[in-house]
């Protein structure tokens, strides 16, 4: 870790790698409530998807805004203010809960989204700032890869106490959540991190930077390979978020697994080998360049995902763990190489990557699409086209930086 942090931001990296792990936690219990949700409120597939619908509706409406809250009172109350919004929406599973209403669980859900794009828009571009530009993909890949181990548990956790006694208590575990997320916020509001200067950094080329926030946009938007970093992650959105969602009802469909099996398979084989090849992508990175890592993995997700949309057994089964495994570097080396463009503006900048997250709602609601009209084989027809697009950015990053 010395060669990616050093010792004057070893403890602001460690605070903020505690975040990735936490939405982390977050984000990958959407993944049980699609299934139980379909079973507890009697809906469809495509129904449940409102659930990554309307949480990555509140990171899209609210990720601009959070970019300029960080711009202009710092990341540490930026952090606050994101795990607030965190609290209160995991403890108004409590009204929802009482009445077992979807629409009351769904609002609860919308206001989690909002305070998570405040922390990852505040969390992604600090990480990556805090030591030597050279080895910002690496570093984000690190504190990604706890992002990963908040994945592997929140499934085997919450999915092991719906599941395993036909519990509807869900509000029990986000209350849990809320209040750890409150301890959380504290402990940041007493404690200072660096603001780091991006002018202080060899962070662009440009000599011409904007003041003002729509004078900022239009000026990231006028870059080339900023507008393709956004379309690319918002395309592996789409891709993981949806493979994510589906997978409990995927493991499910002929029988290959129970409900308990596949909430524990999701956990420790799928998440644990997204969260293992994550790791291993940082070591990898080190040794070679970001952008041809990026190009070998998109083309093994393309054919994983191509694999399960065959329906052929073992080959299928084994193309949706190559998803799991290959899709793992993406956002963060995405993430990495788009940020270097934004000179001076990458609290704003970060803002912009934080609203692709909707693509997972885009992508959600389309597979739950297919899979009710077709089958949840066929349904991963569009994760593969996501990942073709992110495929085709990586021949042109290649191609650009040669």
């Amino acid at each position: 870790m010395s060669k990616l942090v050093s010792k004057r931001y070893l403890l602001p990296f460690i605070l903020i790698t505690s975040l990735f792990f936490m939405w982390g936690f977050a984000r990958a219990i959407l993944d049980v409530l699609n299934k139980h949700f379909q079973e507890a409120l009697s809906i469809s597939i495509t129904q449940s998807a409102l659930i990554q619908a309307t949480t990555y509706l509140g990171y899209f409406l609210m990720a601009l805004p959070a970019g300029i809250i960080i711009t202009r009172y710092g990341y540490r109350r930026g952090v606050v203010t994101g795990l607030l919004l965190f609290a209160i929406g995991s403890l108004l599973f409590i009204p929802g809960e009482s009445i077992m209403s979807f629409p009351v669980f769904l609002g609860a859900l919308f206001v989690i989204g909002c305070g998570l794009a405040i922390l990852e828009t505040a969390a992604n571009p600090y990480a990556a700032e805090l030591g030597d530009k050279s080895t910002a993909a690496s570093r984000l890949n690190l504190a990604q890869s706890f992002n990963g181990l908040g994945c592997i548990l929140a499934p085997a956790v919450v999915g092991g106490f719906l599941f395993s006694n036909s519990s509807n208590r869900v509000a029990v575990p986000y209350t849990v959540m809320g209040i750890v997320v409150l301890t959380v916020a504290f402990i940041f509001s007493r404690v200072r991190l660096p603001e780091i200067a991006p002018d202080s950094r060899e962070a662009s080329d440009d000599t011409h930077e904007p003041s003002g926030i729509a004078a900022t946009i239009r000026h990231l938007w006028s870059k080339p390979k900023f507008r393709l970093g956004v379309m690319a992650l918002f395309c592996y959105e789409i891709a993981e978020i949806s493979i994510n969602s589906l997978f409990i009802n995927y493991a499910t469909s002929d029988g290959w697994m129970t409900r308990e099996t596949a909430a524990a398979v999701l956990s420790f084989g799928a998440l644990g080998l997204f969260m293992t090849a994550r790791i291993a992508g940082s070591w990898v990175m080190s040794r070679i360049a970001a952008r041809k890592v990026l190009l070998f993995c998109a083309v093994m997700t393309v054919a994983g995902a191509l694999a399960v949309s065959l329906n052929a057994g073992l080959l299928s089964r084994a193309g949706i763990f190559a998803c799991y495994a290959f899709e793992a570097i993406m956002f963060p080396t995405i993430f990495a190489i788009t940020i270097t463009e934004a000179g001076k503006s990458v609290k704003i900048a970060s803002s912009f990557l934080m609203m692709t997250p909707i693509g997972g709602a885009v992508g959600t609601l389309l597979m739950g699409a297919v899979a009710d009209h077709a089958d949840i084989s066929t349904s991963f027809l569009v994760p593969a086209a996501a990942y073709a697009m992110v495929l085709l950015y990586s021949l042109y990053m290649n191609k650009r930086l040669k």
